[in-house]
């Protein structure tokens, strides 16, 4: 089970060159709703000490807006805390509805023992870029800020701040249009 806390920051952020950019704060604070969106809830994630928890398998939160809809260059964090479970857990997968373009972004966590390490990911047509160091081990039962970047080449993931790997993505944009957001999600 991993917890998302309520003043969880799902910062995103589309950077035009010329144009400040637009953030977006999400609060995994309630299950009906995130950040003014109406949910559909799978599973039984629950609100324990204004965190929702979700059990790593079976629950998510489905959104029917994608917040990077047009970004040239993102930014998405959060706060969350993994409190071990099963290997392979997809924490936030945001993907689009284009069925020409199939673009994804995820975060999930691989648990071994009582640590875990980062994947992050992203696809869309013509590229498709992991972002995994299985020797970047962190314990499991503490809070983390985690973060994916992408600059418009480079695309990094980070824990607490720390560059956890980089690589060059060769599209100048994700192309992500209309889509949806699970929260929480089963691979």
């Amino acid at each position: 089970m991993h917890r998302i806390p309520g003043m969880c920051v799902l910062a995103l952020a589309a950077l035009p060159a010329s144009v400040q950019a637009k953030q977006e704060t999400w609060n995994f604070d309630r299950l009906d709703r995130i950040g003014g969106i109406s949910t559909q809830v799978i599973g039984s994630p629950v609100v324990e000490d204004g965190a929702i928890a979700f059990d790593g398998v079976d629950d998510a939160l489905y959104l029917p807006r994608h917040p990077l809809a047009g970004a040239r260059q993102f930014t998405v964090e959060a706060v969350f805390r993994p409190d071990g479970g099963a290997f392979e857990q997809r924490w936030l997968h945001l993907a689009s509805d284009d069925p020409a373009n199939q673009t994804r972004l995820l975060f999930e966590i691989r648990v071994t023992g009582q640590s875990w390490y980062l994947d992050s990911f992203i696809k869309g047509k013509g590229y498709s870029q992991v972002l995994i160091d299985p020797e970047k081990l962190h314990p499991i039962g503490r809070w983390y800020h985690v973060a994916q970047t992408f600059d418009g080449t480079m695309y990094r993931s980070y824990v607490n701040g720390v560059l956890e790997s980089e690589a060059k993505v060769s599209v100048r944009t994700p192309g992500i249009k209309g889509a949806t957001d699970r929260t929480g999600a089963p691979g």
